[in-house]
């Protein structure tokens, strides 16, 4: 499934983006209306989550375009709860209204139950990867190898998932540390190589998989 997020604020687009693409969605990002519309034409979305207060081409306008062309569900973010402007966003033929501020995990709850009700059920996030006998499930949370499930801490959990969902793709440590410790994380970044080293330690023979990348980060590798 592939997200159009569109905010004139990079930090929402961000957080937004973290969650979604640990639910296993591909996100794409503009940064106004304008940008949502020629992405639009160029680009067959399942859904797209837009800002209504944008410069150049504000959420309401960029809606009314889009619909010239595509009925592609949309989930209108606002600062501003009053009824008037949720009604109007309702007439322009959006899905659902999410007032800022919002939990990001209900905002991807609410993506996945518009997705459901548009009939779009075919393409679910992946729920587990199997790389020999190494078996990460999303799902159920659980980690095994060679048939033993591993003992892992909430964190080793986080930072396992989100390097395999995104297994192939050099991450750098800012990157890692912002999507699996927040936004919000001022701690020292030797945490994510105290983890990362622990991590190794539990996957033994797939240790190797964790590439160190001098002077970027970590890459999980393909098989």
């Amino acid at each position: 499934m592939k997200l159009l997020v569109v905010d004139d604020e990079e930090r929402i687009r961000d957080i937004i983006k973290k969650y979604a693409v640990f639910e296993g969605y591909t996100v794409e990002e503009a940064g106004n209306g304008m940008e949502a519309v020629e992405k639009c034409r160029l680009t067959a979305y399942d859904l797209i989550i837009m800002d209504v207060m944008m410069p150049e081409l504000d959420g309401f306008s960029a809606v009314r375009e889009i619909r010239r062309f595509s009925q592609t569900p949309v989930l209108m973010l606002s600062a501003r709860g009053e009824e008037y402007d949720r009604i109007h966003g309702f007439e322009l033929g959006i899905d659902d209204y999410v007032v800022k501020p919002f939990s990001p995990r209900e905002l991807v709850m609410r993506v996945g139950a518009i997705l459901k009700r548009s009939g779009k059920t075919d393409a679910q996030p992946q729920e587990q990867v199997t790389m020999g006998d190494l078996v990460v499930d999303f799902s159920a949370r659980r980690v095994t190898l060679a048939g033993q499930v591993l003992d892992l801490s909430p964190k080793e959990y986080d930072l396992l998932f989100y390097m395999v969902r995104n297994r192939g793709l050099a991450l750098s440590r800012e990157k890692l540390l912002a999507e699996v410790w927040g936004y919000d994380f001022y701690g020292d970044d030797r945490t994510l190589d105290t983890h990362i080293k622990l991590l190794r330690k539990r996957l033994g023979p797939y240790a190797d998989r964790i590439t160190t990348l001098r002077g970027v980060g970590y890459r999980f590798e393909k098989e």
